[in-house]
């Protein structure tokens, strides 16, 4: 199960290589000791190498998994009018009126974040609310490309909502929403 895992973490090492090269770069100096681009090729290839390994871009398998995009993540949120009122009211996102939710056994809503969306759903949170990293960046979070911090962070200050700036130094927020999602906004890189 182990090497499953390692293996699917390494999905498309080999065309992300470039990527994490300019981003280990870019990371301080104690980052880089604790994930090197090298540790990182070592492990996806002997996990790419174990009997038991999967290799999903296998180029000569017919059936090889081509990854397209990320259509949406899903966020618990404990009141959907107050999570309406965080998303679509601060950070100025619209609902997807094509997404019924009567079909869903519970209340929720879709919300469009560029082609992507994020579907909120009126469920019991089981993660424990308190407890949680101070900074999204050290947590479980999403990732939202967007073109200015600079105008999410007036958005923000307007409403009194609290974030942390990147501890990279990039130009990127991170902030949680009414049910402690952490959320982090970045600039392109």
């Amino acid at each position: 199960m182990a090497t499953g895992l390692h293996t699917y973490g390494c999905i498309g090492a080999s065309t992300r290589a470039p990527r994490l090269q300019a981003r280990t770069q870019l990371q301080s100096p104690a980052i880089q000791s604790v994930v090197s681009q090298k540790t990182a090729k070592t492990l996806c290839r002997s996990a790419a190498t174990s009997s038991s390994a999967i290799s999903p871009k296998d180029s000569s398998s017919k059936s090889a998994i081509e990854y397209i995009d990320l259509h949406h993540v899903g966020f618990l949120c404990s009141n959907l009018e107050k999570s309406l009122e965080f998303y679509c009211g601060v950070l100025g996102l619209e609902l997807n009126p094509e997404r019924p939710e009567k079909k869903l056994p519970y209340r929720g809503a879709w919300l469009w974040v560029g082609p992507g969306m994020i579907h909120l759903m009126e469920l019991p949170n089981p993660d424990p609310l308190t407890g949680r990293p101070e900074h999204g960046g050290r947590d479980r979070h999403a990732c939202v490309t967007i073109k200015d911090v600079s105008k999410l962070q007036a958005a923000l200050d307007s409403a009194g909502i609290v974030y942390t700036a990147s501890k990279s130094g990039r130009p990127a927020l991170f902030t949680r929403d009414p049910d402690g999602n952490a959320l982090e906004f970045a600039e392109p890189m």
